[in-house]
């Protein structure tokens, strides 16, 4: 396969993951989350897409570094959990949002981000450059897992 075509396979893999997150995000962004108790510290309603844009890409980015070294060992591997994980980043949206059902997400996305911190350390071994764009999902994973539990606390 064509190294761009390979690039836009993935980042069209990964904004695909982003839309089945906001199809189930759109029915509750604006009817049932403004009514949830949320800590002072939420992030303005406005921030999460391009929060999410930028991530997005990013890990469209890694991934395809990846698949760039892909005759290295544990490559292959990678990529079935970087798809994987595309399936977790997407329930857990269907979870909080389309369900309602912040504890169901939380415990999803503790899946989630066990998964993300397994390939920090995969990606690490393989490219140095996916790594790095990894560390910012996973940051942002770990900020979303405090923030659902604060939530499921609270209400």
């Amino acid at each position: 396969m064509n190294r761009w075509l390979a690039l836009a396979f993935f980042v069209f893999t990964a904004f695909a993951a982003s839309a089945i997150g906001g199809f189930a995000t759109a029915s509750s962004v604006t009817t049932w989350y403004p009514t949830l108790v949320k800590p002072t510290w939420n992030p303005p309603s406005w921030l999460f897409a391009p929060v999410w844009s930028a991530l997005y890409l990013m890990m469209a980015v890694a991934a395809w570094r990846i698949w760039e070294h892909r005759a290295k060992s544990g490559a292959g591997f990678a990529l079935r959990l970087w798809f994987a994980q595309l399936a977790l980043n997407a329930l857990w949206s269907v979870l909080f949002f389309g369900a309602r059902n912040p504890g169901a997400a939380l415990a999803e996305i503790a899946v989630l981000w066990l998964m993300l911190a397994a390939l920090q350390l995969r990606f690490a071994r393989i490219d140095r450059v996916a790594a790095l764009l990894w560390a910012p999902y996973l940051a942002w994973v770990s900020f979303a897992a405090v923030l659902n539990f604060t939530i499921w606390r609270l209400n």
